[in-house]
């Protein structure tokens, strides 16, 4: 089996990490406590060639939706919806409180399909929690 050594290192490149857009802390090493663990692993390469077509799936689903919107209804229609997209992804709680984002879900019409994130995404079940007052001073950028 032979591989292509430089294929493999340009498709890299792309993927390494750069320091500069790490969270550094005070003294130049990366800040866990508010960032939480990194693993070079995962940033490197994608687990499965499905991963990206999955994380861009909601993405690709919007452009379709507005194209054909567009072509059916004029160009008002998909530029309404993507203001009211923005004004329902603006509404969320305080940083240490689940948000189900119920608006933007009700826009999408996703509303009334169970999904994979539904069940396992219980907020209740997450392991990470973080301080409270902590996490909204530094979404206010207080710290």
């Amino acid at each position: 089996m032979h591989f292509n050594s430089r294929g493999l290192r340009s498709q890299l490149k792309d993927s390494v990490p750069v320091a500069g857009l790490c969270p550094q802390g005070a003294y130049g090493v990366q800040d866990s406590l508010r960032s939480g663990f990194t693993s070079v692993k995962n940033e490197l390469l994608p687990s499965h060639p499905l991963e990206l077509s999955e994380k861009n799936f909601q993405l690709n689903q919007d452009k379709i939706n507005f194209s054909t919107l567009r072509n059916i209804q004029g160009l008002h229609a998909p530029l309404k919806l993507q203001m009211e997209y923005r004004a329902a992804r603006q509404i969320q709680r305080l940083p240490f409180l689940p948000s189900s984002n119920l608006a933007l879900d009700t826009l999408r019409g996703s509303d009334e399909c169970i999904g994979f994130e539904d069940i396992l995404c219980d907020p209740g079940q997450s392991e990470v929690m973080g301080e409270p007052h902590m996490m909204v001073e530094y979404k206010l950028g207080l710290l």
